[in-house]
Protein backbone atom coordinates (compact mmCIF):
# COMPACT_ATOMS: atom_id res chain seq x y z
CA UNK A 1 0.00 0.00 0.00
CA UNK A 2 1.88 3.10 -1.14
CA UNK A 3 1.03 6.36 1.06
CA UNK A 4 1.20 10.19 -0.70
CA UNK A 5 2.46 12.25 1.70
CA UNK A 6 2.71 15.18 -1.05
CA UNK A 7 -0.39 16.94 0.25
CA UNK A 8 1.39 17.47 4.08
CA UNK A 9 4.83 18.47 2.47
CA UNK A 10 3.19 21.39 0.30
CA UNK A 11 1.10 22.84 3.05
CA UNK A 12 4.16 23.01 5.18
CA UNK A 13 6.26 24.73 2.89
CA UNK A 14 2.75 27.19 1.70
CA UNK A 15 2.41 27.76 5.55
CA UNK A 16 5.53 27.13 7.87
CA UNK A 17 8.62 28.99 5.94
CA UNK A 18 8.56 32.71 5.53
CA UNK A 19 10.52 34.98 2.81
CA UNK A 20 14.17 35.27 3.12
CA UNK A 21 13.85 38.94 2.34
CA UNK A 22 11.27 39.16 5.64
CA UNK A 23 13.47 37.21 8.11
CA UNK A 24 16.12 39.89 7.65
CA UNK A 25 14.07 42.83 7.73
CA UNK A 26 14.12 42.20 11.55
CA UNK A 27 17.90 42.76 11.69
CA UNK A 28 19.09 44.95 14.29
CA UNK A 29 22.01 47.11 13.15
CA UNK A 30 25.29 45.72 14.66
CA UNK A 31 26.25 47.62 17.44
CA UNK A 32 30.22 47.08 17.28
CA UNK A 33 31.42 46.31 13.85
CA UNK A 34 34.91 45.05 13.23
CA UNK A 35 35.96 45.94 9.30
CA UNK A 36 38.27 44.12 7.44
CA UNK A 37 42.04 45.86 7.58
CA UNK A 38 43.41 47.66 4.14
CA UNK A 39 45.21 47.11 2.30
CA UNK A 40 44.65 43.20 2.58
CA UNK A 41 47.35 41.28 2.22
CA UNK A 42 49.86 44.11 3.09
CA UNK A 43 53.49 45.02 3.78
CA UNK A 44 54.70 47.03 5.86
CA UNK A 45 51.76 48.78 7.11
CA UNK A 46 47.89 48.05 7.34
CA UNK A 47 44.91 50.43 8.45
CA UNK A 48 42.10 48.77 10.68
CA UNK A 49 38.76 50.61 10.75
CA UNK A 50 36.19 49.75 13.60
CA UNK A 51 32.96 51.26 14.49
CA UNK A 52 31.35 51.12 18.21
CA UNK A 53 27.69 52.63 17.73
CA UNK A 54 26.07 54.91 20.03
CA UNK A 55 23.83 52.83 21.69
CA UNK A 56 26.86 51.20 23.53
CA UNK A 57 27.72 54.75 24.75
CA UNK A 58 23.80 55.22 26.52
CA UNK A 59 24.18 57.35 30.14
CA UNK A 60 27.99 58.37 29.39
CA UNK A 61 29.46 55.31 29.14
CA UNK A 62 32.64 54.91 27.62
CA UNK A 63 33.83 51.27 26.24
CA UNK A 64 37.00 49.13 27.71
CA UNK A 65 38.80 48.66 24.34
CA UNK A 66 41.80 46.95 22.82
CA UNK A 67 42.83 45.32 19.63
CA UNK A 68 45.65 42.74 19.41
CA UNK A 69 47.25 41.03 17.03
CA UNK A 70 47.82 37.19 16.63
CA UNK A 71 49.92 34.87 15.40
CA UNK A 72 48.27 31.22 13.86
CA UNK A 73 49.52 29.56 17.41
CA UNK A 74 47.36 32.39 19.46
CA UNK A 75 50.10 34.15 20.97
CA UNK A 76 49.82 37.84 20.73
CA UNK A 77 52.09 39.67 18.10
CA UNK A 78 51.51 43.18 18.50
CA UNK A 79 48.85 45.74 19.73
CA UNK A 80 48.23 48.63 17.22
CA UNK A 81 47.80 52.00 17.66
CA UNK A 82 45.26 54.65 17.10
CA UNK A 83 45.42 56.21 13.27
CA UNK A 84 44.77 59.82 14.72
CA UNK A 85 46.98 59.22 18.06
CA UNK A 86 50.09 57.19 17.18
CA UNK A 87 50.96 57.61 21.30
CA UNK A 88 48.13 55.57 22.36
CA UNK A 89 47.83 51.77 21.83
CA UNK A 90 45.19 49.83 21.97
CA UNK A 91 45.26 47.73 24.78
CA UNK A 92 42.46 47.91 27.91
CA UNK A 93 41.70 51.96 26.90
CA UNK A 94 38.11 53.80 27.44
CA UNK A 95 37.12 55.08 23.97
CA UNK A 96 34.06 57.16 22.44
CA UNK A 97 31.86 55.67 20.65
CA UNK A 98 32.17 56.30 16.54
CA UNK A 99 34.12 55.47 14.00
CA UNK A 100 37.65 54.86 14.44
CA UNK A 101 41.00 53.30 12.77
CA UNK A 102 44.02 51.47 14.23
CA UNK A 103 47.01 51.24 11.94
CA UNK A 104 49.79 48.26 12.42
CA UNK A 105 53.04 48.93 11.36
CA UNK A 106 53.47 45.35 10.96
CA UNK A 107 56.53 45.07 13.65
CA UNK A 108 55.78 42.47 16.93
CA UNK A 109 55.74 43.45 19.97
CA UNK A 110 59.41 44.58 20.98
CA UNK A 111 59.77 47.12 17.90
CA UNK A 112 62.38 45.73 16.99
CA UNK A 113 61.66 43.17 13.60
CA UNK A 114 58.92 42.81 10.75
CA UNK A 115 56.35 40.12 11.10
CA UNK A 116 57.18 36.93 9.82
CA UNK A 117 54.46 36.68 6.18
CA UNK A 118 51.76 34.65 6.98
CA UNK A 119 48.37 34.45 8.22
CA UNK A 120 47.68 36.46 11.31
CA UNK A 121 44.13 37.24 13.14
CA UNK A 122 43.23 40.57 14.62
CA UNK A 123 40.69 40.54 17.69
CA UNK A 124 38.99 43.55 19.34
CA UNK A 125 37.47 43.30 22.23
CA UNK A 126 34.60 45.76 23.90
CA UNK A 127 33.92 45.46 27.10
CA UNK A 128 34.32 42.08 26.81
CA UNK A 129 32.48 41.01 23.91
CA UNK A 130 35.26 39.74 20.88
CA UNK A 131 35.13 40.35 17.35
CA UNK A 132 37.99 38.56 15.01
CA UNK A 133 39.08 39.04 11.66
CA UNK A 134 42.19 37.47 9.13
CA UNK A 135 44.37 39.16 7.27
CA UNK A 136 47.65 38.21 5.73
CA UNK A 137 51.18 39.78 6.02
CA UNK A 138 53.57 39.21 2.86
CA UNK A 139 56.81 39.95 1.59
CA UNK A 140 58.34 42.75 0.03
CA UNK A 141 57.82 42.55 -3.95
CA UNK A 142 61.62 42.95 -5.18
CA UNK A 143 62.26 43.15 -8.32
CA UNK A 144 64.68 41.73 -10.55
CA UNK A 145 66.88 42.13 -13.21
Amino acid sequence: MVRLVWPGWWLGLLVGVGTPVAAQANVAPPRIELRENYPNPFFPTTTIPFLIAQEVCARGHQPVVSLKIYNVLVQVVAVPVLEKDTTVRLDGIRLRCGEHRARWDGTVLDGERDATPGVYYYQLTVDGERFTRKMIVQRRVTSRR
